[in-house]
């Protein structure tokens, strides 16, 4: 089942259960893919799952922000709606790896590229992500390659 699918099946079974956090935030999602499928030429284009993964990260990076925003303003209860919404955009992602699993598989790519200070993180980091797939962010991956080459 593609992630569309599942994401349809979902919302779904979001409306009979009434409930609003998870039915808002799944036709979020489903409008931010829409309109990245708008944006790559064409309405009706069909996202693949690792599109959509990319895509759902946003919406989670979205709402962290959100999140810091809120707290920063005196805002809980909006930073609340915004972390329940966080939790149901993560069950669409796969699992995170852990710290250990992060700097293992990074401490294997600065050993099979050779690299030795941070000027080749630009070597290792294309390597690491394809190695991830998507299991850690970004900034994560990054401060782990930065702390083995340092």
């Amino acid at each position: 089942m593609s992630m569309n699918d599942t994401l349809t099946a979902d919302m779904k079974t979001a409306m009979k259960a009434k409930d609003k956090v998870a039915l808002g935030t799944i036709r979020a999602l489903k409008t931010a893919i829409k309109n990245a499928a708008i944006q790559d030429g064409n309405a009706d284009t069909v996202l693949d799952d690792a599109a959509i993964m990319s895509i759902t990260r946003k919406q989670i990076k979205q709402r962290v922000d959100s999140v810091e925003q809120y707290l920063s303003a005196g805002r809980e209860e909006l930073a609340e709606v915004e972390r329940l919404e966080i939790a149901v955009l993560e069950k669409y992602l796969p699992t995170a790896l852990s710290a250990d699993e992060i700097a293992a598989i990074v401490s294997a790519v600065v050993a099979e590229t050779g690299a030795s200070s941070r000027a080749d993180m630009g070597k290792v980091m294309p390597l690491v992500q394809q190695r991830t797939e998507g299991r850690a962010d970004g900034k994560t991956l990054s401060q782990a390659v930065m702390q083995a080459l340092s």
